[in-house]
């Protein structure tokens, strides 16, 4: 009886062990956190965390670009529109700025040759409801078609069939709230586009803004310093002419080779010269530049010429081209041929620049500004 009772009881022990293991199989085979389910989590973390990495990678990238490039964004709307395409998985992408008129073709990746072409074709255009990045502009918010097949107002079907997408993209490039333009994504695919593909977008919306503030500030500072450089460079000018004055009392032709020599330096000038009038004509006051005088005026009376318009003006006097003035070319310079001619400077010389009583003529010089252009002789 003893055996019999304890070999019962081993088989109900089993029984038992069994029934526990089935039961624990089973809950993990059919529980919320099963060995499968947790597979795929831990897949959908691991690719989404590498699609975190590359993002980073790409905005860190632009923020390069934008460092190295404080003076263009072009190289900066290049590496937005790269990253955009393949990020977002795109068809291709494209960069367009907005100047409160129209949208312009700002940066292209992933067309073909042919694809491009057409692209470009569509731009410059008004920003209107017949595009996304139109319809972006105006709202200044996101804008996504799943379908753009299916959009009845959308109005470029032709290029979504050439470049073959369709479902698009749009996010607007925002300063202070105003729109300077948008970066898009077309996709051949049907369908919206992900929460972190449009976050994706914004960021790089984002740092086109800052690289297009960059170069507007970089450009404003370099005007204000350029300005800040000819103010100083004409203060000193008046200074040595100040100076020349005072030291030459009874001495006319210094001061006037001193006026001449600092306009023609202040005006980037080829030649300037100096004319009085006195009576009704213009006689020679002084000179500095290439082209020889002889001490003589190239226009003795008051005849029609533009030194004796400006002689009888209250303003200065500029002309485009010294060619376009009927009277510049047939003006006395005591024969002077070659080189240094009239004719010859006046083809390459910029707008000539009369005032009242002092007329330089100003021109770009075709020779290097380290070298001395000659002095010609003057009369006292």
């Amino acid at each position: 009886m003893t055996s019999s009772r304890k070999g019962e009881k081993r088989r109900t022990r089993g029984r038992k062990l069994r029934s526990t293991g089935t039961k624990a199989r089973a809950r993990v085979s059919n529980g919320p956190n099963s060995l499968i389910e947790l597979k795929k989590q831990l897949e959908a973390r691991t690719r989404e965390l590498a699609e975190a990495l590359e993002q980073q990678a790409a905005t860190d990238e632009v923020l390069r670009v934008i460092s190295t490039s404080p003076t263009d964004v072009q190289p900066v709307f290049d590496a937005i529109a790269e990253s955009a395409v393949r990020l977002c998985r795109g068809q291709f992408s494209f960069v367009a700025r907005f100047d409160n008129n129209l949208l312009r073709f700002g940066a292209c990746h992933g067309l073909t040759p042919e694809g491009l072409e057409a692209f470009q074709r569509v731009f410059p255009r008004p920003a209107g409801e017949d595009t996304a990045a139109g319809r972006a502009i105006l709202r200044r918010a996101i804008v996504q078609i799943p379908d753009v097949l299916a959009d009845r107002d959308y109005g470029v079907l032709g290029l979504a069939q050439v470049v073959k997408y369709r479902s698009i993209l749009a996010v607007p490039m925002l300063r202070d709230g105003h729109p300077i333009g948008t970066i898009a994504v077309p996709r051949a695919q049907v369908g919206p586009f992900s929460q972190g593909q449009i976050a994706l977008l914004q960021t790089f919306a984002d740092q086109a803004v800052i690289a297009i503030e960059n170069v507007r500030l970089f450009d404003d500072v370099k005007a204000r310093t350029r300005e800040l450089s000819e103010s100083l460079q004409q203060q000193t000018a008046t200074a040595d002419v100040l100076k020349v004055i005072s030291r030459s009392t009874f001495d006319l032709q210094a001061v006037l080779d001193t006026l001449v020599e600092s306009a023609a330096r202040l005006c980037d000038a080829y030649d300037a010269l100096i004319l009085l009038r006195e009576d009704e004509s213009l006689v020679f006051g002084a000179h500095h530049g290439p082209i020889p005088l002889n001490g003589e005026s190239p226009e003795p009376g008051l005849t029609g010429g533009p030194s004796s318009i400006a002689s009888r003006s209250t303003c200065p006097t500029s002309l485009p081209r010294a060619t376009s003035f009927p009277r510049v070319a047939p003006m006395r310079y005591a024969g002077a041929t070659g080189p240094s001619s009239p004719s010859h400077c006046c083809e390459k010389t910029r707008p000539l620049a009369l005032f009242p009583s002092v007329a330089p003529r100003c021109g770009r010089s075709p020779r290097s500004r380290s070298s001395s252009p000659p002095r010609s002789p003057t009369r006292r």
